[in-house]
């Protein structure tokens, strides 16, 4: 199923429980006033089928797991109104709710494999010789996934029916779509975790050899300096290399910087110009890691490596109401934008590729296309970058405080 697809189900499926939602509130409401209008039996059937499907949803959203299923069979149950219901994934039974575990969940696996190499429901007679038993004959459906069929659901009932197998197949494509968002929830998470490590791959040999360079030209003539520098060096590289949190915050990200600035100021000495203007109320922001440090590099490689002038880079952060303002500036050789354009739709790397696409790429992940870079720049020109940060976005939290790379 493609993104798209899965997007469009997500949505259809937020839409109902948000309509479910709101007409419970409804139903509240009346109830206070001693108003209570049940409604229909097929609306309070409605009602009832909403609220037991935003109850299974969280779990399978985690994937299928033991935990997972154990906590969605019950309410998988309650929505089918059948004596049993059993999930699996391909090697084993995972959770059962119902009766009947004690002799049909053993015969489980064996039932399933025709499905699970199919991906066909089928309807069984269980043939238990308990006389006792209710779980007479079994739907099961398989769950999917982007890599195939992952498991099976199994409801049991007392007689053959076709509204149960209809339901069953239903219930199950439902199921499967949850662990569909479950796989690209996992997909974005790595594909941002890749993104972090180019961006660390990023961070150059030459300017770890250069820092350490500049650091042991001072270690005889201002060892005191030379210190500091050292400090500043391994604070740097262990906030750039820390393994987790996919976000930080804006204070930790300006600190950052000015440890690289300060590594960088003393290989170029004067030429490097740097002006910070930050309103301290933005510095609790939230924002994706690492998004900020490959800019100011940028901006230092073009405005000194490529030039023998001095270069000023200016960086500034402001409160923008419901979001934070920040700007990178140089006055450096700048770029022609359509090589520019070219970096930013993947077509070409350059010296500044890996950084400026990266980042343009995962802010808009996180907050959407429009919060993408706005880069204004020509050859001789220098470049202003500037990034819109929602001060409040769900989802979007810091691991704000652990500094360190453990």
């Amino acid at each position: 199923m493609t993104g798209t697809g899965m997007a469009a189900l997500a949505a259809a499926g937020a839409l109902l429980l948000v309509a479910g939602v709101a007409l419970g509130r409804l139903t509240a409401r009346r109830a206070a006033r001693g108003d209570l209008d049940l409604g229909t039996p097929v609306e309070r059937a409605t009602f009832h089928t909403l609220h037991t499907a935003s109850l299974a949803a969280p779990p399978l959203r985690a994937g299928l797991t033991e935990d997972t299923a154990r906590k969605a069979a019950r309410r998988l149950r309650s929505l089918l109104g059948t004596e049993a219901l059993c999930l699996t994934d391909r090697d084993a039974v995972l959770a059962w709710d119902g009766r009947g575990a004690d002799h049909h969940e053993q015969r489980v696996m064996v039932r399933v494999a025709d499905v699970l190499d199919s991906g066909r429901s089928k309807s069984v007679h269980t043939e238990c010789e308990d006389l006792e038993c209710p779980l007479r004959w079994a739907v099961i459906a398989p769950l999917t996934g982007e890599e195939g069929v992952l498991g099976a659901l199994v409801a049991y009932g007392s007689r053959e029916s076709a509204v149960l197998v209809r339901a069953a197949t239903e219930v199950a494509r439902w199921v499967s779509v949850q662990l569909e968002l479950a796989e690209l929830d996992r997909s974005r998470t790595r594909l941002i975790e890749a993104e972090i490590r180019a961006l660390r791959a990023q961070i150059s040999p030459h300017f770890i050899f250069n820092s350490l360079a500049a650091i042991a030209s001072f270690v005889r003539t201002d060892p005191e300096r030379a210190r500091e520098l050292l400090l500043e060096f391994a604070d740097f590289t262990r906030y750039s290399f820390r393994r987790h949190g996919d976000f930080t915050n804006l204070a930790d990200e300006l600190r950052s910087i000015e440890q690289y600035l300060a590594l960088a100021g003393a290989r170029f000495g004067d030429r490097l110009k740097v002006t910070l203007q930050v309103a301290p109320e933005v510095l609790p922001v939230t924002l994706p890691f690492l998004c900020l440090q490959p800019l100011v590099e940028n901006a230092v490689k073009h405005g000194l490596e490529d030039s023998r002038k001095e270069c000023r880079v200016t960086i500034a952060a402001q409160d923008a109401g419901a979001e934070a303002m920040v700007t990178i500036e140089d006055d450096g050789v700048g770029m022609d934008p359509a090589v520019l354009r070219g970096i930013l739709a993947g077509e070409r790397t350059g010296s500044a590729g890996i950084g400026l696409s990266n980042v343009d790429e995962r802010l808009r992940q996180v907050y959407g296309d429009d919060h993408g870079l706005v880069i204004e720049t020509g050859v001789g020109a220098g470049m202003k970058i500037t990034i819109r940060v929602p001060k409040y976005r769900s989802g979007v939290h810091s691991s704000a405080g652990h500094r360190s790379a453990d």
